[in-house]
């Protein structure tokens, strides 16, 4: 049976907006929290980008839901055994509630302390290694490790949950997939790609959970949620591998004038019909993800949130 969550997007909420937005995602009937991690928003005109661990502490005191990271990056900007530090914490905070979502990264983050970004094979290699610093460290015992990447010396946690927390492991290819298969405990993909999810499961993935996202845009006027996700999240249709290789939000501003309105129309959940919005979620559920979230974007929280309450999540559950 597929989980709904609500998605925090760090990029475009100020953190006490972000707190809030998990209080009333509870009261809706949401089961789970999915939280961004980046240091620069996409753009200027989102506005905003909290350091995320921070915000995970407060959730832990706001919310009794279980709070994946989509997805944190632990190989450049923050070193894996730095990582390890702040997830465990965050899940001995959270009771065991808290979930590693991991990833290769993008330049838009990674590049500020004047490391080179390597190319996209490279990224996967560092971010293997990253997962076993991380699991060595989540044993509690002391951890001396030298590899190609990185080294950790006479290092060891002291704060720990019950039980390390799982690491889902970010991709959007096969051979991301695959990799996820091999050294992660469940998997992240945008899109409701079936083969994705299949390829993850072949690699050794088994059943695990397969986890996937949308952002909507719940409004009483069409055009105006178009435009609103026009204006805010625009870079989400940008081909290929322009997301992770531009270093700042001024060249994803430039890069969105090469996203028409017509692209985003085309390709997203806007207005405020259910059905609309039910369709576009179990297209995920039908290729085999076990959690979707889903954020709302733009000012209007709250209305989407009485419609998701009252009209979406329980045609998701009658669906299920």
């Amino acid at each position: 049976m597929t989980h709904y969550g609500y998605f925090l997007s760090c990029e475009e909420f100020t953190p006490r907006e972000l707190l809030e937005q998990a209080r009333m995602a509870e009261q809706a009937g949401f089961t789970a929290l999915a939280i961004s991690d980046h240091y620069h928003p996409w753009t200027d005109e989102q506005g905003e980008s909290a350091f995320v661990w921070s915000v995970i502490g407060a959730l832990s005191q706001v919310t009794s839901l279980p709070v994946t990271t989509l997805v944190t990056c632990p190989t450049v900007r923050v070193h894996p055994a730095v990582n390890a530090q702040a997830a465990a914490t965050s899940a001995a905070m959270l009771e065991g509630g808290f979930r590693f979502g991991i990833g290769t990264g993008e330049a838009l983050n990674e590049h500020i302390t004047g490391e080179t970004w390597p190319d996209a094979p490279v990224r996967m290699q560092m971010l293997e290694e990253a997962v076993q610093v991380i699991r060595k460290l989540f044993t509690g015992e002391q951890v001396t490790h030298r590899g190609a990447h990185y080294t950790v010396e006479n290092a060891r946690l002291y704060t720990l949950p019950d039980e390390p927390p799982p690491l889902y492991v970010s991709g959007f290819g096969p051979l991301a997939a695959a990799l996820a298969g091999r050294v992660g405990d469940g998997f992240v993909t945008m899109r409701p790609d079936a083969d994705l999810v299949a390829g993850f499961r072949r690699g050794g993935g088994g059943d695990k959970p397969a986890v996937g996202g949308l952002k909507v845009c719940w409004d009483t006027d069409r055009d105006r949620a178009v435009d609103t996700v026009h204006r805010l999240w625009a870079t989400e249709q940008l081909p290929g591998e322009i997301n992770q290789i531009l270093p700042t939000p001024e060249h994803f501003q430039q890069a969105r004038t090469l996203v028409d309105r017509d692209t985003v129309a085309a390709a997203g959940t806007f207005g405020d019909d259910p059905d609309e919005h039910v369709t576009s979620i179990r297209a995920y559920a039908e290729a085999d993800f076990d959690e979707v979230y889903v954020g709302q974007v733009g000012p209007d929280q709250r209305q989407f949130f009485d419609a998701y309450r009252s009209h979406v999540l329980p045609a998701l559950q009658d669906a299920a």
